[in-house]
């Protein structure tokens, strides 16, 4: 199972600018990721720039809006991202309480997979989805 573990930007960090982690952050990070991968569940991680730095693109029965950032509800933003594959969302919560933050938070949301839409696939959009991902993966 794949899950996203998605960090949730703070009120310091969005009006900041996007301040910069402390050198010994990093290195606590850089250690946790290396876990991750030693461990084999990391697909990807990486950090976000603050939403000043970012736009925002809103569908309304065929009319789109593009909102540049900065946003107000920093709650609401991310900060990063890990992509892990486990066999559970327990194995994955217990990565997540293993990440070395002081304060934030973290949300884990479990990502579909293609058997997820098999009720309204139809074999041809089934094809292509499989088509593209082995395109995405060098296949």
């Amino acid at each position: 199972m794949r899950f996203m573990v998605i960090v949730k930007a703070t009120p310091e960090q969005e009006a900041s600018g996007g301040a910069m982690p402390s050198a010994e952050d990093l290195e606590l990070m850089g250690k946790f990721n290396e876990e991750l991968v030693r461990a084999g569940v990391m697909l990807a991680g990486e950090g976000l720039l603050p939403s000043a730095k970012g736009a925002k693109v809103s569908f309304d029965h065929g009319k789109t809006t593009v909102t540049d950032g900065p946003f107000t509800e920093a709650k609401e933003l991310i900060a990063g991202f890990w992509l892990l594959q486990t066999r559970s969302m327990e194995e994955t919560v217990e990565w997540a309480k293993r990440i070395p933050f002081q304060e934030g938070e973290v949300e884990i949301r479990q990502i579909s997979e293609l058997e997820d839409f098999e009720p309204v696939m139809t074999p041809e959009i089934a094809e292509r989805e499989q088509r593209l991902r082995d395109q995405l993966s060098g296949n």
